[in-house]
């Protein structure tokens, strides 16, 4: 029997409230009608939550009004070869638009892009770069219930201690990396450094600045997509969720940011001097931080991983080259100048985490803001603010937040408020293994 070749295919993606990817596979063929804008999908596709529930009841977007089309208007920025698919086959994200045209409210690129649009008002132009951490697995976890690490990381079942740096791990799983980095070279992705990470199977890759915060995003979101695809490859699973291990290292999503003018400047250069500019925009992050933590921790298990003691940070302080705290200077002259925003768990959605990091640095252009004390090493911030580790809590600062509603407006506040609320007392709600372990036999 003759051996039949799958058919190339183009894939139309959109980036959903979670960051997950939604879209169509369309023959090569009919590509014409991707470009054309005539690729459609319902705009409730932007309101899923976790499960993939539209949730009418809450937001009245979908069967409530006709769950109507919105049009999928592909970024030919974004058009990439697909390594793990057909010969030929490739994938472009895509911005959700209302039938008038108008950017669809729900639309994280969308949102981003509105932001930007704010800098550029201004003459100026963010430069980001994003450090993305995850774990790769044994591909038994549908069946186990649980994540293991890979094998070839453990002996006897047990990991071999921390693997920070270490390029024995790095080195065993090789063929899964450099799976992995030629595909990102096939599309045109700007990786930097594969490091190995404290946990087992834990990797972060870095990807360099961009002078454009979408593009940044969109290499981000990629990236994801190119780390799940090798690692299927491998007979692996790779994820991104914050906190798979209650024992080890959590997985954080860094973003370097600096800002230039029309000139290529970087505003941010203390020159040799006092950081002012610089100090000003981290206080604009601090300020809003706690009422932006929602978008940089979206999920239950998100605030696992803010522990006492460990890199993920629980205070609301700076410092200059430290890396506890929840922002960093690693450089105040020159070019090179910036912050690092240490917050983000890797779960986080790329867009509305970089358009809530720069809408608190704008208010730090727009406003001198002090952000109080340097936390310098083995000592406690002064101010004593701490991000919460509690997801129902996040998700009200959220909610009655006004520089949130500035930043994503009213109707993406309210949506995404509402949709984490159902989830987070879901979460609460529900009895867990924990719970018959510590509390059945004892009470």
């Amino acid at each position: 029997m003759a051996e039949h070749t799958a058919p190339p295919r183009i894939e139309i993606l959109l980036v959903g409230m979670n960051g997950d990817l939604r879209g169509k596979q369309i023959p090569l063929e009919a590509e014409k009608k991707v470009w054309e804008g005539l690729v459609r999908l319902p705009t409730s596709t932007q309101s899923l939550d976790i499960w993939g529930d539209d949730n009418d009841d809450l937001t009245g977007l979908s069967l409530s009004i006709g769950d109507p089309d919105g049009v999928c208007i592909p970024d030919r920025c974004t058009l990439a070869p697909m390594p793990w698919a057909p010969d030929g086959s490739r994938q472009v994200l895509a911005t959700m638009h209302e039938l008038d045209g108008t950017p669809s409210f729900m639309d994280p690129r969308a949102i981003l892009a509105s932001m930007l649009r704010r800098y550029e008002a201004r003459g100026l132009t963010p430069v980001v770069a994003t450090e993305l951490e995850f774990y790769v697995v044994e591909e038994d976890w549908r069946d186990t219930g649980v994540p293991r690490p890979p094998k070839r990381l453990t002996y006897r079942g047990e990991p071999n201690g921390f693997q920070l740096y270490d390029m024995t791990a790095v080195d065993a799983l090789d063929d899964y990396l450099r799976t992995l980095r030629l595909w990102a070279e096939a599309q045109a992705l700007p990786c930097d450094a594969t490091t190995a990470e404290f946990g087992p199977g834990q990797f972060e890759i870095n990807l360099l600045h961009r002078a454009d915060a979408l593009a940044a995003a969109d290499d981000c979101i990629y990236l994801k997509r190119l780390a799940e695809q090798a690692a299927r490859q491998h007979g692996l699973k790779s994820t991104c969720m914050a906190k798979p291990y209650s024992e080890h290292a959590g997985s954080g999503l860094h973003v370097h940011a600096s800002i230039i003018d029309r000139d290529g400047k970087n505003v941010l250069d203390a020159q040799g001097g006092e950081p002012v500019l610089l100090k000003s925009v981290c206080a604009g992050m601090l300020e809003t931080m706690r009422e932006a933590q929602l978008l940089f921790a979206p999920f239950a298990n998100s605030y696992r991983r803010f522990q006492p003691g460990s890199f993920a940070p629980v205070d609301i302080d700076w410092g200059l080259g430290h890396r506890g705290t929840a922002i960093r200077i690693p450089e105040k002259d020159g070019p090179a100048a910036r912050v690092e925003h240490r917050v983000a768990g890797a779960d986080a959605n790329p867009y509305l985490l970089l358009t809530a990091i720069l809408g608190g640095m704008l208010l730090g252009l727009e406003r001198q803001l002090d952000p109080g004390p340097e936390t310098d090493v083995g000592k406690l911030p002064s101010h004593g603010r701490r991000l919460t580790h509690d997801f129902l809590t996040a998700v009200e600062d959220f909610s009655s937040s006004p520089f949130i509603r500035d930043i994503l407006g009213t109707r993406y506040q309210a949506l995404y408020g509402n949709t984490k609320r159902k989830e987070a007392t879901t979460y609460l709600r529900t009895v867990s293994d924990f719970d018959y372990r510590t509390y059945l036999a004892r009470i």
